[in-house]
């Protein structure tokens, strides 16, 4: 009693209060971030080695076997590691436990990548440590195309120019670009010249490494004047490499333009991304830590004019899979359903309660409650996103009852002829224990969720804390602004009951004074209807009580026929399919078949809902994309294809049941399954490539892939289960290089000889 009490001794302290709610909440909403689902902050760090050339099998034993004994012997707060082999290239993730330091975690991975070096095949460098979030996910991309310049000058500037100049942006990470041919000096050597000349490959590799040198050359101090020491170790353009000489023989000076040309080119390409049937780069927007969905993309948007004004005309620049657009609509969509609950609310309670004056005093606890609890959650650090705002609009209905119970009561005790701060005290007294354990219980109920552990824990638990902090602010709103208004409106006004209280009302007011008259009316009719049932049914309480359990029974009887989910499937308007061909398929015929496959798709949606196709194939350069994103590409035989419907489209899990029986009749031999690619369905996956990821475990490889294939054909047999396959090829076409070291040996060759001359 003693904050009603003090309420009503200094009322403006508490529409002060009230005020400063209302000007703080626009500028919180505002610097709050805001995104599809709170942050799923599950801690990951990354080691990425690079070792081109060499096979998955390789990597796997020689690189990253070692390398996994080393960090769970050193790095501490393991939750668990996986790795995964690609040829060239091997990423190792280790997940770190909830609430472990990521910076100590960052800083002893990198300490066991330096210390493992000397263990590792030579030559190889250092991993590349990368730090991110299991939960972050695709939120735009872009695909650059030009008729004017070749893939690898493409690359080159997605690379070098477009990814450098947006790394500024906070909250953003781009890993390395998708497509293009890497830039690099190419040598073509003519087998032909070498074997007229008397020489190796290997003397051209020797003379470019002895005669193209970056070295510091000092200074040189004669008689007063200190130099700077330059030297020519190094050509300073291109052509000038095929001036280098390599050998003397037979008294000729042989150089390389002799036996080889050298030239601005690229390595061989492993990777494709066209967009629409054009070839191109793409570029991949993450977001990162906390950041907001949408602030990012915005940030994005506004930095790329300014980098694209650095860079040729002719460059063709397409933005593709806006995630903002959906985690705009989806925030929009619950904001407007939660603010017409509130007004249907507020409507509800005029009708039955028939005085304008205590409704409004409701009405406006209602979005002082919300957000109060929005500044609350905020200041914790929590997002705005679907999770808290649910649980805003699953508060609305339970909001309005502190006010209704206070004001109503208050109403009674007007109704017995006392005076207003009088009726205020007494009624607020009367309430005040059943409204606090009221509350209580309600927000009880939520408090198991703060018990959970996994992705549930961070999914439910801010809903919880919206939930929980909105009611709060009620049940204090109830006994400190709520009496006050209530003082202030009934001090001129004294409350004769609902039928009464609006007598002298305007004229304008007047049709819905009757229209409350004749619903309280007809509502007393109802009520005496329901009292009749409620006598009805405790006169003959063993027949209510049987019928009752029975309903109940046969209710039951559904449970087997609905579905069980862990969050309900969304249409974001976007579908990936990936394909896997033949075992040993260069990437020309892969992107053939992706060809083939595209046409297909296009006969089965109209032009008028395709909004774009986007076909990835084959494996990005350097492996750091692979970190981010599993996507299910491990060679160049793979291609995702990412398709992009418009708005007003058809069901797109229709057109995915449809592609999936059409595909498979079309191209047997090919491997097809589809992938999540909305933002949803990724976030909850952790960036896995299915819902359902089983992992065999074992020393023995071939065992392993022999119980991997078991289980495989015993799920495809499990009712409503798709798209069951064994992510590793094991068939790959190989060719087996068997050196004679006896007769390299009487040649004057060693291994290392072989090896190189094969690598070249």
């Amino acid at each position: 009693m003693w904050i009603v009490r003090l309420a009503l001794r200094r009322p403006y302290t508490f529409v002060v209060m009230a005020l400063v709610i209302l000007l703080l909440s626009p500028f919180v909403i505002w610097r709050t971030p805001k995104d599809i689902f709170p942050s799923i902050d599950i801690p990951v760090v990354s080691a990425v080695w690079v070792y081109n050339g060499m096979s998955a099998q390789e990597i796997e034993q020689r690189i990253l076997y070692n390398h996994e004994r080393m960090i769970s012997a050193i790095v501490d707060n393991i939750e668990h590691i996986e790795s995964t082999a690609y040829t060239g290239a091997g990423v190792i993730k280790v997940f770190l436990r909830p609430g472990a330091s990521v910076d100590t975690g960052v800083a002893q991975l990198t300490a066991t990548g330096q210390a493992i070096l000397r263990q590792l095949p030579p030559g190889i460098t250092p991993p590349i440590i990368i730090r991110y979030n299991a939960s972050s996910v695709p939120i735009l991309q872009y695909s650059f195309a030009s008729r004017k310049f070749s893939e690898q000058e493409l690359q080159d500037m997605v690379f070098n120019q477009v990814r450098v100049g947006l790394m500024n942006v906070p909250g953003a990470s781009m890993p390395y670009p998708y497509g293009g041919k890497p830039r690099v000096v190419a040598v073509d050597l003519s087998l032909a010249a070498l074997k007229a000349h008397g020489l190796a490959p290997a003397d051209v590799v020797n003379a470019l490494n002895a005669q193209n040198l970056i070295l510091p050359s000092g200074t040189v101090k004669i008689g007063p004047t200190e130099y700077d020491v330059g030297m020519n170790a190094s050509p300073a353009v291109l052509s000038e490499l095929n001036d280098l000489p390599v050998k003397v023989v037979n008294g000729a000076l042989i150089r390389v333009r002799d036996v080889a040309f050298v030239h601005d080119g690229y390595l061989p390409q492993q990777n494709i991304v066209r967009l629409d049937g054009v070839r191109g780069v793409l570029l991949t927007v993450l977001k990162s830590g906390r950041a907001s969905t949408l602030d990012v993309v915005r940030a994005i948007k506004a930095a790329m004019p300014k980098v694209l004004s650095t860079l040729p005309k002719e460059l063709q620049v397409k933005e593709f899979a806006d995630q903002s657009l959906f985690v705009r609509a989806a925030i929009s969509g619950v904001v407007r359903e939660g603010v017409v609950a509130a007004l249907l609310t507020a409507l509800m309670v005029l009708l039955f309660l028939g005085a304008w004056r205590g409704t409004l005093i409701i009405a406006l606890s209602i979005p002082l409650s919300v957000l109060a609890s929005i500044l609350t959650f905020s200041a914790l650090g929590e997002t705005i996103n679907l999770m808290t705002l649910g649980g805003l609009a699953l508060a609305v209905g339970i909001l309005v009852d502190d006010a209704t119970v206070e004001i109503e009561n208050v109403h009674r005790q007007m109704a017995l002829g006392k005076p207003t701060v009088q009726a205020i005290l007494d009624g607020a007294q009367e309430i005040a224990l059943p409204a606090f354990v009221g509350t209580l219980c309600i927000c009880i109920v939520f408090v198991p969720m703060f018990f959970l552990s996994g992705t549930a824990r961070y999914l439910f638990v801010p809903l919880a804390e919206a939930v929980v902090f909105a009611m709060l602010a009620s049940y204090l709103l109830s006994r400190t602004l709520v009496p006050t208004l209530v003082m202030w409106f009934y001090r001129r006004h004294a409350y004769r009951g609902h039928l009464a209280e609006e007598d002298s009302a305007a004229p304008w007011l007047r049709p819905f004074i009757a229209l409350q008259r004749r619903f309280e009316a007809r509502f007393t009719r109802f009520r005496e209807g329901y009292r009749r049932l409620l006598g009805a049914a405790l006169r003959h309480r063993r027949a209510f009580l049987l019928g009752f359990a029975a309903f109940c029974a046969l209710t039951a009887l559904l449970i087997p026929f609905l579905g069980e989910d862990f969050f309900p499937s969304v249409d974001a308007g976007q579908f990936r399919l990936h394909l896997r061909a033949r075992s040993g398929t260069r990437i020309e015929e892969t992107a053939k078949l992706t060809d083939e496959v595209e046409a297909a798709i296009r006969r089965q949606i109209p032009p008028r809902e395709l909004g774009g196709i986007l076909d990835n194939i084959g494996i990005p350069f350097g492996g750091i994309p692979l970190t981010y994103i599993d996507n299910g590409l491990v060679g160049v035989g793979d291609a995702d294809i990412l398709v992009a419907l418009k708005p007003g489209h058809h069901s797109t899990q229709g057109y995915v049941e449809k592609l999936r029986f059409l595909l498979n009749r079309e191209f047997p031999g090919t491997t097809f399954y589809f992938l999540p690619a909305d933002i949803v369905s990724q976030t909850l996956n952790f960036g896995l490539p299915a819902p359902f990821d089983i992992q065999i475990s074992g020393r023995d490889q071939k065992s392993n892939r022999a119980i991997a294939y078991g289980i495989a054909n015993r799920l495809r047999h499990v009712p409503g289960i798709v798209d069951v396959r064994v992510g590793q090829p094991d068939d790959l076409p190989k060719f087996q290089v068997a050196v004679d070291r006896a007769k390299a040996m009487e040649l004057g060759l060693t291994e290392r000889d072989v090896a190189n001359s094969v690598l070249l």
